[in-house]
């Protein structure tokens, strides 16, 4: 086994859109390099990436899956990302602790969503970029006007440095534009090469001159500048991020898979020669984290998983300082100190034990359970933190029930866990409606994480959409009255009091006055009055939504020396507000949200005309290279299955976020047909 050194691992990431073959380029890459015996298949559910249940079900990646192996002279750590939206967390939270983000582009269908998606967190999280084509040998590829594609969309920095010999069912191979055999007259390019191989492969050369001046000077100059000047140019230039190598393969044909390897063996940064990550310390001021074994250790925790049979993993990348076995290390999140017993290296569903860590290993420890997905890990007292992982946010909820009451505590169990380790999904409970409400990524992300909750903790639930967390006001001054009387022998209950109530500026909530002169109200029994009033705020008068932006003054009333009491001021004082309520022109308020959708342009009339068909509306266009950034407001009540119309409007190409913006007044129409469905649903639930 190869010693690892900071200068010789090599930490990938494969990230892309779903179905452009990542998994199946991954399965091929590893026989290729001895650590299967034979290519996993993705339909078949043999892939070594896909080894949880949920994915050989599927027959798509969920879960970001590491494989470590030894190759060309380096340390791997190969991470394969899922691609559909739905998972997109699992890739986002992988770039920071890599070198390398390989984007995997299909030659067939093009730049799609997350390529975009992926190529923008990549370059924000300042790691280095290869664009790797797939599919070289589908059906029907454009290759020279996908290259015009990507150079209009991602930029001329981006430069062929593979080409395939064939395309389709013609395609038999990839040539290296910087290794291709010299004749006497000059270089040769292999028989069938796509494409014009001369101009592309003197275009590739010049822009890694142009990322050395000095070397730029000697060219220019007419001087010949050689071979190993060039590759050695070619590492710094995609560390740079000035050049973002295009390499293409056919992977299940076993075409450029080696070729890729090596490429990435010779060019990839590895942690060494890579900018350093930052960190801050305990009085806020940066620190360069160095991949200097004897430096402060700093690692992020950046994956969480649940073994029916280990119990809880931990997933970290060590940036800078050292890791013998047994140490203890802080969590910068918690103060608190915990000892790791057992680290391994991660080899897909395998783990290999190992006696240290460097700068640059990526390794798992098992059952300590209070690390959480995030968390910086640092030397006892020396505390440093990473900066936080900018994950999505969940936008499409379910309201979820159990089937018995026995349950209760186990799927709240169970789906907290799952939280845990997915930050794209979130449990709350709805403190309004009681509901117990899970939000992921769209409704098959939710589907995934119910089928995950049956399989391992045995429980199943209903689930139904979440309720709307409307709210109650009124729109003009009115007044109220009420006198609480009760005689029942011995002591009686008597209290009476006159309110008046009026609009509070939105968003000022509730305002209670006390105008009372004369003593009408004896001022001990002011307070029992406020008590009344905000009780009926939490419950509503109208449909059973809380009370917002009222004004509620009490300004007369009565009482008894005998039987006026606290419990009698209050009844007359709720009894009082929900009759002046009632003539104060009430209505309902429901929550508006800022959306922005981005779409290709193809799609822009579809998906305008179904915002405006849910009352959205439209407040401008923005455009974001080929593609179309919708900007609208919509009523929260209106986008409970919006990712799901999305995805069927767009084909998937759609993506979009939503902001809470304000409350407004329902419409009175569908005002209406709320309360009537709140009565309804009260009815049922007293038969």
């Amino acid at each position: 086994m190869a010693q690892r050194t900071p200068s010789n691992i090599c930490n990938v990431a494969l990230v892309g859109h779903g179905g452009v073959g990542k998994t199946t380029f991954v399965d091929h890459l590893l026989h290729a390099v001895g650590f299967a015996k034979r290519a996993g298949d993705v339909d078949a559910g043999t892939s070594l990436s896909d080894y949880e249940a949920e994915e050989k079900e599927r027959k798509f990646s969920i879960h970001s899956a590491m494989f470590n192996f030894e190759a060309e002279g380096r340390v791997f750590n190969l991470i394969d990302t899922p691609g559909y939206l739905d998972f997109v967390g699992a890739a986002v939270g992988v770039l920071p602790v890599v070198e390398t983000a390989v984007i995997a582009i299909s030659a067939k269908d093009g730049i799609q969503l997350n390529v975009r998606r992926m190529w923008a967190a990549a370059g924000e999280e300042g790691v280095a970029r290869i664009l790797l084509l797939t599919r070289m040998d589908a059906d029907n590829i454009q290759f020279e006007k996908l290259l015009g594609e990507i150079a209009e969309n991602l930029g001329v920095q981006c430069r062929p440095i593979f080409l395939p010999i064939g395309l389709g069912q013609e395609c038999r191979g990839v040539v290296n534009l910087l290794e291709a055999e010299k004749a006497p007259d000059g270089v040769v390019a292999p028989g069938g090469a796509v494409g014009d191989f001369d101009a592309a492969r003197v275009a590739a050369t010049e822009s890694i001159i142009e990322c050395d001046d000095a070397l730029m000077e000697r060219y220019l100059g007419g001087e010949q500048v050689g071979r190993d000047e060039i590759m050695a140019t070619l590492a710094k230039a995609v560390a740079s991020g000035k050049l973002v190598p295009i390499l293409c393969c056919a992977a299940k044909a076993d075409i450029g898979v080696k070729e890729t390897l090596q490429f990435l063996a010779a060019c990839a940064p590895s942690p060494a020669a890579a900018p350093p990550r930052k960190a801050t310390d305990q009085g806020g001021a940066e620190v360069a984290l160095t991949s200097d074994p004897d430096g402060l250790l700093c690692a992020r925790n950046f994956k969480v998983a649940i073994d029916v049979h280990v119990g809880k993993i931990s997933f970290f990348r060590v940036y800078s300082g050292g890791l013998p076995r047994d140490m203890s290390v802080e969590v910068a999140r918690t103060g608190k100190t915990e000892r790791l017993g057992h680290v391994y290296l991660v080899k897909g569903e395998e783990h290999e034990e190992v006696d240290n860590a460097v700068p640059g290993d990526i390794l798992c420890v098992t059952k300590v359970e209070d690390f959480r997905l995030d968390d910086t890990l640092c030397s006892p007292g020396k505390l440093l933190k990473l900066k936080p992982t900018n994950y999505p946010t969940p936008m499409t909820s379910l309201a979820v029930r159990t089937q018995s009451r026995d349950d209760d505590q186990k799927v709240n169990a169970g789906l907290l866990s799952m939280a845990e380790g997915d930050p794209t999904f979130t449990i709350q409970r709805d403190q309004q409606s009681g509901e117990l409400v899970m939000t992921g990524m769209s409704t098959l992300h939710l589907e995934v994480m119910l089928g995950r909750l049956k399989r391992r903790y045995g429980v199943s639930v209903e689930t139904h959409e979440p309720s709307t967390p409307y709210r109650e006001t009124i729109s003009r001054i009115a007044s109220g009255h009420w006198r609480h009387k009760k005689q029942t022998g011995g002591r009686g209950q008597f209290g009476e009091v006159y309110l008046r109530l009026e609009p509070n500026a939105p968003g000022a909530g509730f305002e209670f006055l006390d105008e009372v002169v004369g003593g009408s109200i004896p001022r001990q029994f002011i307070p029992a009055v406020e008590k009344g009033i905000r009780e009926v705020l939490d419950r509503g008068v109208i449909a059973g939504y809380p009370i917002v932006d009222v004004k509620a003054a009490v300004y007369d009333g009565s009482y008894h020396s005998v039987d006026s009491s606290e419990a009698a001021f209050k009844i007359a004082a709720a009894r009082g507000f929900q009759e002046a309520f009632q003539q104060a022109r009430p209505a309902l308020l429901e929550p508006i949200a800022q959306i922005e959708v981005t779409i290709p342009a193809e799609f822009m009339g579809d998906v305008t005309a179904n915002l405006t068909g849910h009352r959205g509306r439209i407040l401008g266009m923005d455009q974001l290279g080929s593609l179309q950034v919708i900007k609208a407001e919509i009523p929260m009540a209106e986008v409970t299955w919006y990712s799901t119309e999305l995805k069927s409007m767009t084909g998937g190409e759609g993506s979009y976020t939503l902001a809470f913006a304000r409350y407004e007044a329902v419409p009175p129409q569908i005002q209406q047909d709320i309360i009537a469905r709140r009565q309804k649903a009260k009815e049922e639930e007293q038969e």
